[in-house]
């Protein structure tokens, strides 16, 4: 059942994204397909992560978080977050500090700041809920994720 439910959920188009929070001083961010709108009033969104991840220590600690939506010419940057051996993530990208105090990624799709207003135990996984407080829109098309390959929306 578990290999029929991977087939189908893989051959569902999602977009691809990297979240980010800062763990004291140092920048995290992991990738994710899971990131969802909730609500426009107020504006919510949600991502889930791992209870096994590395991250998830950061991100139950931070009251918040980014989620920077990648464009389709990211692709090095979506498989860097995404490998679990890799601890130097932030090296291989080019990133800033927000005002708000988290990593952002450069040339991405667009970027929503969050703060924290739920998390949601849910089996292997918890549920993240954030508030948008900033976002930015860039010119440039977005990626996404289908059957294990990422690509550019077309169009």
């Amino acid at each position: 059942m578990i290999k029929t439910y991977k087939e189908i959920m893989g051959s569902y188009p999602t977009g691809v994204s990297i979240v980010t929070t800062m763990d004291d001083d140092k920048p995290v961010g992991l990738t994710v397909n899971s990131f969802a709108s909730v609500s426009l009033d107020p504006l919510l969104v949600s991502w889930c992560i791992d209870k096994k991840s590395s991250s998830i220590e950061a991100f139950n600690k931070s009251d918040r978080f980014a989620v920077n939506i990648l464009s389709g010419h990211q692709k090095e940057e979506c498989f860097i977050f995404a490998d679990s051996k890799e601890s130097d993530r932030f090296s291989k990208t080019s990133w800033e500090r927000s005002s708000n105090d988290l990593p952002i990624l450069k040339n991405v799709f667009a970027v929503l700041e969050c703060k924290k207003v739920q998390e949601i135990d849910a089996g292997d996984h918890i549920l993240l809920i954030g508030e948008v407080i900033h976002l930015q829109k860039n010119d440039h098309k977005p990626m996404f994720y289908y059957q294990r390959n990422v690509s550019v929306v077309p169009g």
